[in-house]
């Protein structure tokens, strides 16, 4: 029995103007994942992803990793209470 997480992380590092956002937008629709990400004004993108714990845990590890010409160096990741999102948006 899987269960429902949400989880808020932010990612530093390049991680702007790289197609991070959208890269993230395609896996988490992949996964069934449900969030959003969104360049900060710090030069941080932040992902909240809630779905499935191990689709979460999918995501997070991709957000680690990084796509394409991004050079993730550090992620900052906090559990949150499941609100019911539908669909993942970038912003």
């Amino acid at each position: 029995m899987s269960s429902v997480v949400r989880r808020r992380m932010v990612a530093s590092g390049r991680v702007q103007g790289v197609f991070f956002r959208d890269s993230t937008r395609r896996e988490a629709q992949r996964l069934g994942v449900a969030g959003t990400a969104s360049n900060l004004g710090d030069g941080t993108v932040e992902v909240v992803a809630e779905g499935e714990a191990d689709a979460v845990d999918r995501l997070e590890a991709f957000v680690r990793g990084g796509p394409g010409h991004a050079e993730v160096d550090r992620v900052d990741v906090r559990d949150e209470p499941p609100e019911g999102l539908r669909g993942f948006t970038t912003g």
